[in-house]
């Protein structure tokens, strides 16, 4: 069964479409880049190694925002690039200010993991140099006061 035929199947299915409030196609469309904002070369060579070479223009605006100290808030769908809006506004300052540090919070284990596995791939990319921790229920004791020691 195809996807399309699965989606019929579906949007036939009365048991289904009773749970639908509403069903809506977006066309496709071409893709808006912006301009990389002034970043650590080391950061721009990690993103490099990593294949990427532009932003999205949300991603864009909200690291140029946040690299200006202002408040951001991104909403856009899964898969559309919301992680490099936060990370990498943190490791620029980090590279920039070794002392600075950064504290990330998620509702779930599954996507502070995942998040996390994001961020060390970038760091280990560029061999940044810049250390996390995860502090949790699951967190030993003698590594929970490592971590509060680290700052």
């Amino acid at each position: 069964m195809t996807l399309s035929q699965l989606i019929e199947r579906l949007r036939l299915d009365p048991s289904f479409m009773n749970n639908v409030t509403a069903w809506q196609v977006f066309p496709p469309r071409q893709a808006e880049y912006g301009p990389f904002p002034a970043l650590d070369e080391r950061l721009m060579a990690a993103l490099a190694k990593r294949g990427i070479s532009q932003l999205y223009s949300h991603q864009s605006e909200a690291i140029t925002a946040a690299l200006r100290g202002l408040n951001v808030a991104v909403v856009t769908p899964t898969a559309s690039g919301k992680t490099l809006c936060y990370n990498l506004p943190v490791l620029d300052q980090m590279l920039r200010n070794p002392q600075a540090r950064a504290l990330y919070l998620f509702p779930t284990k599954a996507l502070s993991q995942d998040q996390l596995a994001e961020l060390h791939g970038l760091i280990g990319e560029g061999h940044l140099g810049i250390g996390t921790y995860t502090y949790d229920g699951d967190t030993p004791g003698e590594a929970r006061r490592r971590v509060r020691e680290a700052g």
